[in-house]
């Protein structure tokens, strides 16, 4: 029998956000923003990862000089957002926010470019308690390719064949300083690369599953085979486009999202799924288009039998153990950033 309140009592957090920029409704104030601090109070959304997303441009001095410029700013801003919870950049934290009462603000950057080509910039995101970075956007960059190649880009259908060289140096150094991989929006070939490679388990923030939604952004069999041999995680989008071919937020609901859940489940086991929502990037469904709603999706789910136990993990457990990890692999090497 569900019980009446399924959602009382998670810790929930939803693993992609993004940020308005460069100005924007006030996060402290119930307004058109998707997710905001009062929202996340009705929703009962404990902790967000808020992603500084870098639009991928050209690759030349003067791109990767306006990248990191903006990269910094929005991480300057995320920051700020503390103000109305805290900032934290560990699991302990997270849940210590939690027990308090409080919403974890988590660091996060959507696009490698924002690095450039200095991997240096991986220690400043560090200190800075970055906890993820996607690889790619939309548009190859220096890192690898990317699951959607931009023709005002000129790009090729593949420029490196999956990471390039210095894409597989920036894994190994965001491993040493315990920064997640995302491969939300990698190429195929990247993804399998990294998750090959990586020390601590690879995660896609906001993807979906292509035998259920023919997308290049989603993840077929292979690369969900790929994630649960690893111990990754698929943290399920709202985006309607990657839940249902050329549908619209209006024609779905929570049961087109839950769908995408239970085929993960079934296919990798219910310690590699999540939800990222990508709200404020065009995440939204009808009855799920911003944070106070969040519990409609979690009485979908415990209706087609998920337990607390479970919906713990989709609702963050799952990322909270792939952040221990990350922070176990820093520390062996001794460059966690404190």
């Amino acid at each position: 029998m569900m019980i009446s309140d399924p959602h009382d009592g998670l810790l929930a957090l939803d693993t992609h956000v993004d940020i308005p920029w460069p100005d924007g409704p006030s996060p402290y104030e119930d307004g058109p923003r998707c997710v905001d601090f009062p929202k996340l109070h009705a929703g009962r959304v404990a902790a967000v990862c808020f992603a500084a997303y870098i639009p991928q441009g050209q690759r030349d001095a003067t791109g990767h000089a306006a990248a990191a410029a903006r990269v910094r700013g929005m991480l300057d801003m995320i920051a700020s957002m503390a103000a109305g919870g805290t900032l934290a950049t560990t699991a302990d934290e997270i849940e210590a926010a939690f027990a308090a009462g409080q919403k974890a603000v988590i660091p996060a950057i959507e696009n490698g470019y924002a690095m450039g080509l200095d991997l240096g910039a991986l220690d400043d995101f560090a200190r800075r308690g970055v906890r993820y970075m996607t690889l790619t956007h939309n548009g190859h960059n220096a890192l690898a390719d990317a699951a959607i190649p931009l023709r005002s880009l000129n790009n090729v259908a593949a420029e490196h064949g999956g990471l390039s060289a210095l894409g597989r140096a920036a894994v190994a150094r965001m491993n040493e300083l315990g920064i997640l991989v995302d491969v939300s929006h990698s190429a195929k070939s990247t993804m399998l690369q990294a998750a090959a490679l990586s020390r601590t388990p690879v995660l896609a923030t906001h993807s979906c599953m292509r035998a259920l939604c023919d997308h290049p952004r989603n993840l077929d069999d292979e690369q969900l085979e790929a994630l649960a041999a690893t111990g990754g995680l698929a943290q399920i989008t709202i985006v309607s486009n990657f839940l249902r071919p050329q549908a619209r937020a209006a024609d779905l609901s929570v049961a087109d999202i839950a769908d995408h859940v239970d085929y993960a489940v079934r296919k990798m086991g219910i310690d590699h799924v999540g939800i990222g929502t990508d709200f404020d990037g065009g995440g939204g469904v009808a009855g799920f288009m911003n944070a106070s709603q969040a519990p409609t999706l979690t009485v979908e789910l415990a209706k087609r039998g998920y337990g607390h136990a479970e919906l713990q993990q989709i609702w963050g457990g799952n990322f909270l153990r792939l952040l221990r990890q990350a922070e176990a692999v820093a520390r062996v090497g001794e460059f966690i950033a404190e």
